[in-house]
Order: structure tokens, then sequence, then C-alpha cells
């Protein structure tokens, strides 16, 4: 298993899905930007905004998850109260949806 990163909470299998999904969604901003210049039809460029969007709803799903996993465990260990931690949590997902 891949060590964490008490700073960050990533464990180097997380970053790397991480860093994958947003570079992903980077190429497509860039096609998206292209389909702008070459005035492609709005139908087009809104299934790939839509794309986009849910790549970067990934991102956001997995960086939360591993919040819940172990970040959280984390916060406990070094003392915080249980429901401050989960309040914690709570406002992220609030955010996400």
């Amino acid at each position: 298993m891949a060590s964490i990163d008490e700073k960050t909470c990533f464990n180097s299998t997380t970053k790397e899905d991480i860093l994958a999904r947003l570079k992903r969604a980077e190429g497509q901003l860039r096609g998206i930007q292209k389909m702008v210049e070459e005035e492609r039809s709005c139908q087009d460029l809104v299934i790939q905004l839509i794309a986009v969007k849910e790549a970067i709803t990934q991102v956001a799903i997995t960086a939360l998850s591993n919040q819940l996993v172990h970040c959280l465990q984390i916060e406990l260990k070094e003392g915080r109260s249980e429901e401050g931690v989960i309040e914690k949590f709570i406002q992220a997902f609030k955010k996400l949806s």
C-alpha cells in the first residue's frame, strides 16, 4: 500500500489518479477552445463542456473520498473532535453538490 503524506492526505496512487484526470480535463478544455475558434456547433460544444464538468466532478469525488478515508482519520488521531471532523467533511460534501 502506498504511504500517505499527512500534510496532503494523498497517497501516491490517489495523487497520480487526480493528476491524470486533471491533465485529461485540461486537454479537453484546449479542445473546446479550438472548437470555439473553429465555430463548431453549439451542440458539440455543450457535449464537450459536459464531459469536462464530469471529469472535474470525478476529481472532486476522488479527493472527497480520500478525505473521508484518510484525512479525517488523521485529524481524529491528532485529537480533533469527532463532531468538528464530521462537520468539515459535510461542508466539503455540500460544496460538491
